[in-house]
């Protein structure tokens, strides 16, 4: 049985405008195809990628050309011809295995959209079945405000390839008016609607409903800063009164932002949703090796990994890339605000060049959480968090806390207990822990909890060796209160209850 092709409308830009159904069968789909230039960024997918899931076999359909001369016998047309139909022989190799494919389309899949190339090639052979997508004149009178038509006003659309006289005539005989594919067209369809002489009630839409978009009297347009997703509207005359919001242009560079993205402790499985779309979204992702290889690649972003001791260095990069307009991810494990990135990103921005510059935090699982939640409730009363490298503060600060939370009774969770370098510390953490609490008390060893590696221990405290621990490693230190069960099924559950000793 082959599958089922779909062309899936994705609207203007804003993935909150896609439909339902779409964000649906982008996520049951077998197979994802989009479109892009060259350079490999696309935008369809930047739109559908909160979607997406892992699994998912994805066409990536590369333009041979855009605007560009070919040596092609067959020209422009020959060329952009025989690359619709090697696209449709490979999305056809998906449908005859049965795959289902859905083919994603900026704004509607019918409407000047590339999906329809696909369609004509493919419908007369497999089930296909197109979902509707918010246009971009839609989008724009949304934007602007602004209403295209009414009662029995005519609205024409029209493609800035036209030849200029061809546009001034329909222009001119039209009550409202689109005109499509400006780019490279602008100078010539200003000159159509000033030669129809209906340039003082023409307006321009920039990126209609994204966030680096503008919008502005299309007189008042700078031709060299247009790009190709931009229209030009001549809206409903009966509604000439109606402002709306086109007399506010939206300045057309704008800073970027840092968002420092917590992780969890093993990557996608432990990310929250808020998580995922900052990292589908972002222009660039900024981070330790090891944590920007839970990332999966994706050829529109730019990578830019770093040894883990260089916190400030690293905040510094990409403060600096998102004040020159970039959407940056810095990538951090865990938490981003335990012993994470969080601090060090925002100390580092309180530099006055860097003042501006948006700075927003994503929580993430905490490693403490995730080795608790292996072995029960641990954590299930009152607890601290210590970290016993010195690296950053002096060992008696830390020999003062573990001192001070021992005699408190608390639970204490402790991050980076050793390292190859640091192999002494956590043994006479041990010997002062041994001052305060029974010898029996339980410890719990999560190493590489939700990795491939994953081992937990459960032991007393007496029995701790500092040897058979590593910075992968995080421990739960037990207070007087903390218990281990035997279940039933030959399980061993530690837990602290809620309520503690009058």
């Amino acid at each position: 049985m082959t599958g089922t092709l779909y062309g899936v409308g994705l609207g203007p830009g804003d993935p909150e405008l896609m439909t339902v159904k779409a964000a649906r069968l982008i996520g049951e789909a077998d197979v994802i195809a989009y479109h892009s230039a060259r350079h490999g960024k696309s935008i369809a997918r930047g739109v559908a990628a909160k979607y997406l899931r892992e699994g998912q076999i994805e066409e990536q359909l590369v333009y041979p050309l855009t605007v560009e001369t070919t040596d092609h016998p067959g020209g422009y047309a020959g060329a952009m011809a025989e690359f619709y139909e090697q696209s449709a022989a490979r999305l056809a190799v998906h449908l005859d295995a049965g795959r289902d494919v859905v083919v994603l389309a900026e704004g509607d899949p019918l409407f000047y959209g590339s999906y329809m190339h696909m369609h004509k090639r493919l419908c007369d052979r497999y089930k296909t079945e197109v979902v509707p997508g918010v246009t971009s004149v839609s989008a724009a009178a949304a934007v602007l405000g602004r209403p295209l038509v009414e009662g029995e006003e005519v609205l024409t659309v029209l493609p800035g390839t036209l030849p200029e006289e061809d546009l001034a005539r329909h222009l001119a005989a039209t009550d409202s008016a689109a005109v499509m594919k400006l780019g490279r067209t602008f100078g010539k369809v200003r000159a159509a609607f000033e030669a129809a002489g209906k340039l003082d009630r023409a307006l321009y839409v920039e990126r209609a409903t994204w966030d680096q978009g503008r919008s502005m009297p299309l007189s008042e347009v700078d031709p060299t800063t247009v790009p190709y997703f931009s229209l030009a509207l001549l809206p409903s005359p009966i509604n000439d009164g109606v402002a709306g919001r086109a007399a506010a242009p939206v300045p057309t560079e704008s800073v970027g932002e840092v968002v420092v993205v917590g992780t969890g402790p093993a990557g996608r499985p432990w990310l929250t949703p808020e998580a995922q779309d900052a990292l589908a979204t972002a222009d660039d992702l900024v981070g330790y090796v090891t944590y920007l290889d839970r990332v999966p690649p994706n050829p529109r972003q730019r990578r830019h990994a770093s040894d883990n001791q260089v916190e400030a260095e690293r905040a510094a990069f990409a403060l600096d890339l998102a004040k020159r307009g970039r959407r940056v991810a810095v990538v951090s494990s865990g938490d981003p605000g335990v012993f994470a990135m969080a601090a060090a990103v925002l100390e580092v921005a309180g530099d006055p060049q860097w003042m501006d510059v948006p700075v927003r935090i994503l929580p993430g699982l905490t490693a403490a959480q995730a080795v608790a939640s292996r072995v029960g409730a641990p954590l299930g009363h009152d607890f601290c968090t210590i970290s016993l490298s010195d690296r950053l503060k002096p060992w008696d600060v830390i020999t003062n806390r573990l001192d001070a939370v021992a005699a408190a009774d608390l639970v204490i969770a402790i991050y980076n207990p050793a390292s190859k370098s640091r192999t002494w510390q956590l043994g006479e953490a041990r010997d002062l822990l041994l001052k305060h609490r029974k010898p029996d008390t339980p410890v719990v060893i999560g190493r590489d909890v939700g990795g491939p590696e994953e081992t937990i221990r459960i032991i007393g405290l007496e029995d701790l060796d500092p040897t058979t621990v590593d910075m992968r490693c995080l421990l739960l230190i037990g207070s007087s209160q903390t218990r281990v069960v035997d279940r039933g099924n030959g399980s061993r559950v530690v837990f602290t209850p809620r309520t503690y000793p009058g």
